[in-house]
């Protein structure tokens, strides 16, 4: 056989070997993993499993302590993401590496600018080189587009068109659906379906299982840095990836139980909040959260769920309306005397609104808490308290971190996920606001949080769900209130709402007449 001919029938990408160590945890334990031309191939582990640290050894990020990596079986080096890029290795990141105020074609090419001369780039052929690529692969993007101003899903449309401009011909996307709609994820998976058909090769990393089972060719499972098997979607179950993943028994449908309903903790009266560019989102929100239930929220993204939750919780001024909490008038309360009145928070975007990257994990486990006993007296903090209070609650939520002074910066986004819910969960509460509590984590993370929500309810505790999850929202929640353009167009029973009939309610706001809570009432 000659050379060329061994090469052809190699695969596309091998890691062979692949051992990466932190201080304190062995992130990579001899990983081999291999990608054939035209497959999608599923990564599949817990938080903290290690799927990323590989990932990051295959793009550049990291360097491996052993191990080698093979394209067409010849071995290569890459020193960092240029030498990836230049390799045909693109990785698009669950948290999008666009500038807003750009068009979409000037992301496109930003790094990558075909140049006319030694001084002006030569947009005509980068423009016709972006549009020929969106025709063949059938993206609806308009290039000179804000990138702002679209929505998450075509945000991720242009971080795989950039892979695609840089012609990639290994893609790794890391959770791309974490964010979207069911209608987007099944658009992104028709794009997959296409691009392995060009001969492109793709990791598809995500905690869906479903999603794995749908599109993928075959199916990887990391467990603590090692990889535990191997599986074809026609040879498994979700339940057995489940198990292989966590090391145990999952249970996928948390059993949400009978619910207890008291009064009225949350009162919402015509709430009206504009966003950042002074447009009215939330045109006068109207609705209330009794003791002992859970209010799911369910909207595609952008119908002025962050806004709303925002404006709740003090980080974004009302223009109109007035919130009670437990007959007191808290309207225009800031975060901290949100907090201090019983309400517990965990932010959709947890880089920004969750923790301090940069403090170690027992800071953020106590960012709202500090400066009272027992972990301060006064201008005095109480190191061993926060320690100790720090160990409990890393145990407790299984926060994987090499201990409880490591940067937050360096843990996974699952885990940085869990140290905001432990935070939030861990002290008694009038009211608690959920914004994409399960966003980016594992089945048996989301199990585990799952059965904290109910036990909050259970305790009494009057419970907000927002969640880009339809199934997470109606397997959840006591009552349904479905948001369209900022209005709350209908409230159903959690327990008999039909799936079909939120969905639709989400795309169109129902009847057209019935465009306010008052006129859906009625």
């Amino acid at each position: 056989m000659t050379e060329d001919a061994a090469r052809s029938e190699a695969p596309a990408l091998e890691m062979r070997g692949i051992t990466k160590r932190y201080p304190g945890v062995v992130a990579n334990d001899h990983i081999d993993l291999d990608l054939r031309r035209g497959e999608i191939h599923a990564l599949l582990g817990e938080n903290g499993a290690g799927k990323t640290t590989l990932m990051n050894v295959l793009y550049g990020l990291a360097r491996p302590d052993e191990g080698t990596i093979l394209m067409d079986g010849k071995q290569i080096q890459i020193a960092g993401p240029s030498d990836a890029i230049a390799r045909g290795i693109s990785m698009v990141h669950q948290h999008f590496m666009l500038v807003p105020v750009l068009s979409v074609a000037e992301n496109v090419i930003l790094g990558a600018e075909t140049m006319s001369n030694a001084v002006f780039v030569d947009r005509h052929e980068a423009s016709r080189r972006i549009g020929a690529l969106a025709e063949r692969f059938g993206f609806d993007l308009n290039p000179d587009a804000k990138v702002g101003s679209l929505s998450v899903g075509q945000q991720q449309r242009v971080e795989i068109l950039k892979a695609l401009y840089r012609d990639a011909r290994v893609l790794v996307l890391d959770e791309p659906t974490a964010v979207l709609t069911p209608n987007e994820t099944e658009e992104i998976f028709g794009l997959l379906r296409r691009l392995a058909g060009d001969g492109r090769s793709i990791v598809f990393i995500s905690h869906k299982l479903y999603e794995v089972l749908e599109v993928a060719d075959r199916i990887t499972i990391i467990r603590r840095g090692r990889v535990i098997g191997e599986r074809r979607p026609s040879e498994t179950t979700e339940e057995e990836l489940a198990e292989l993943m966590v090391g145990r028994e999952v249970e996928l449908t948390v059993d949400r139980g009978e619910s207890h309903v008291a009064g009225p903790v949350l009162v919402v009266e015509g709430l009206r909040v504009a966003d950042d560019r002074h447009h009215e989102v939330v045109p006068g929100a109207t609705f209330e959260i009794r003791a002992g239930e859970i209010l799911g929220v369910a909207g595609v993204a952008g119908n002025g769920q962050d806004e709303l939750v925002q404006a709740l919780i003090g980080l974004r001024r009302s223009t109109g309306g007035k919130v009670t909490l437990a007959g007191r008038d808290v309207t225009g309360f800031s975060p901290r005397r949100m907090n201090e009145a019983g309400v517990g928070y965990v932010p959709g975007d947890r880089q920004r609104f969750g923790l301090i990257l940069a403090f170690p994990v027992y800071d953020n486990l106590i960012l709202t808490s500090y400066y009272r006993p027992p972990f301060a007296h006064g201008l005095i903090r109480n190191d061993s308290a926060i320690l100790e209070s720090a160990a409990v609650q890393i145990e407790r939520f299984d926060i994987r971190t090499p201990s409880a002074r490591a940067s937050s910066s360096t843990l996974s986004g699952g885990n940085q996920q869990k140290v905001v819910v432990a935070r939030e969960f861990d002290r008694e509460l009038k009211l608690l606001i959920l914004d994409q509590p399960t966003r980016g984590l594992d089945v048996g993370s989301i199990e585990f949080i799952h059965r904290q929500i109910i036990a909050k309810r259970d305790a009494g505790t009057a419970v907000l769900l927002v969640s880009a999850e339809l199934d997470e929202v109606m397997e959840m929640s006591d009552r349904i209130a479905v948001m369209y353009r900022g209005r709350i167009v209908a409230e159903l029973d959690g327990r008999t709402a039909d799936k079909s009939e939120v969905g639709l309610l989400m795309a169109t706001g129902g009847h057209e007449q019935a465009t306010t809570q008052e006129e859906v009432r009625a």
